[in-house]
């Protein structure tokens, strides 16, 4: 069985793209507190490499900064390539699912990340009173 459950915070904004045959996907990384510490006390973290397809790429491309907060699901993938002549291993994780946790406080320029665009079917909702509820 591959299965990853990861939660941390994004290093970087996400990076989206899209192949010739039409799949977008986006590519970001994570730093995950690890359960323990170094000798001095300070903690430690893993930065793992994330990457999403169509719908849910979207998705974090739209909502997701540096800094926000992520619950991911999914599978560790490997890769390998060579460089110089010196053969290189890679290691991402393929999310089936990406749980937005909590927004960052800044964005990768430092300044406030902007708010999503207001969903007008919302706003235009009305309040209904209980006694016209049909149950």
């Amino acid at each position: 069985m591959n299965k990853a459950f990861l939660i941390g915070r994004l290093t970087q904004d996400p990076q989206a793209s899209t192949l010739d045959s039409g799949h977008s996907y986006c590519r970001f990384s994570i730093a995950v507190n690890r359960t323990f510490g170094s000798r001095d006390g300070e903690s430690k973290a893993d930065f793992i490499n994330i990457v999403t397809w169509d719908g849910l790429a979207q998705n974090c491309v739209k909502y997701l900064v540096k800094g926000s907060q992520v619950a991911v699901t999914g599978s560790i993938q490997t890769g390998s390539y060579e460089r110089d002549g010196v053969k290189r291993t890679t290691f991402e994780v393929r999310a089936d699912q990406v749980e937005f946790l909590s927004r960052a406080t800044q964005g990768a320029s430092g300044a406030a990340p902007q708010a999503r665009p207001k969903d007008t079917a919302i706003d235009e909702l009305k309040e209904v009173d209980d006694d016209d509820m049909p149950f």
